[in-house]
């Protein structure tokens, strides 16, 4: 059985949208100045140790458009990995390995979860990763904070009437200022 791991960047006040110069968003980019050589072999490192990448449809989109046209160990590995998209509009999905994943979360999420020898990694998919949560479906959540505080933008925790609790884990930081948190159930 899988482990469902939630990766993200994340402001100091919590905001993960746009994090690479998306368009459409004041901040876009926010997290360019504080990219150093640690913080890449670190995600390198979650990349190569992922079995499985579980998307929504609009980081799906983004990632589609931009991986097929890289090359080097970070790009071959994320055009190879098997891709489950999470959307409500099924089209044909053109990157190599690509299935959509089709159903409600509460359901196909965990049965995806139980086929997978490893780690099922979940970058972006915001809207993705506000169900996984209220569904109690993250086994762990990596958040690399960056020291800055955006003050506006999509967030990375829902709203929720319940508390979720976590457990704190692993504790780093990188050469630019960067905590990478990480957290368990």
């Amino acid at each position: 059985m899988g482990r469902i791991v939630v990766s993200e960047f994340v402001s100091l006040d919590g905001v993960m949208e746009a994090p690479g110069g998306e368009p459409g968003y004041p901040h876009t980019g926010w997290t360019i100045p504080y990219h150093s050589a640690d913080l890449v072999n670190d995600k390198l490192r979650e990349t190569l140790d992922a079995s499985v990448l579980l998307l929504g449809r609009r980081t799906y989109e983004s990632f589609a458009d931009a991986w097929p046209k890289r090359d080097g160990e970070f790009a071959d590995k994320m055009n190879a990995m098997p891709k489950h998209v999470v959307t409500s509009a099924p089209d044909d999905l053109e990157w190599q390995n690509s299935t959509v994943l089709d159903g409600p979360v509460e359901k196909t999420v965990p049965r995806l979860r139980d086929s997978v020898d490893g780690d099922l990694l979940v970058v972006g998919s915001r809207t993705l990763v506000h169900a996984l949560l209220r569904a109690g479906l993250v086994d762990e959540l990596r958040l690399a904070v960056f020291p800055v505080v955006l003050g506006s933008g999509d967030r990375v925790f829902p709203e929720s009437p319940e508390p979720i609790a976590l457990e704190l884990v692993d504790q780093r930081r990188f050469e630019s200022g960067i905590a990478a948190l990480t957290y368990r159930r």
